[in-house]
């Protein structure tokens, strides 16, 4: 299946509890029916990939919500 990119690569700084922070990069692509984000460290090391919600697919203000989400309940938990 062939990817197609939705937003290339974007840096972004995202605070995490108690003041703490995370330098990480991320790009939104899509295969078949699937909308995915990928995250990765600022060095290219793959941290997540995650499966948008429908509903929030071509929503260019959700990334950042989800990434912040990701960074801090899923991949610290």
């Amino acid at each position: 299946m062939t990817r197609q990119i939705i937003q290339d690569w974007t840096s972004s700084q995202v605070h995490l509890n108690y003041g703490a922070h995370r330098d990480v990069k991320y790009t939104i692509f899509k295969e078949g029916d699937k909308v995915f984000q990928e995250i990765a460290d600022i060095d290219g090391t793959l941290v997540h990939t995650l499966e948008l919600p429908e509903g929030l697919a071509l929503e260019k203000s959700s990334y950042e919500v989800m990434l912040r989400y990701v960074l801090a309940d899923v991949v610290n938990s």
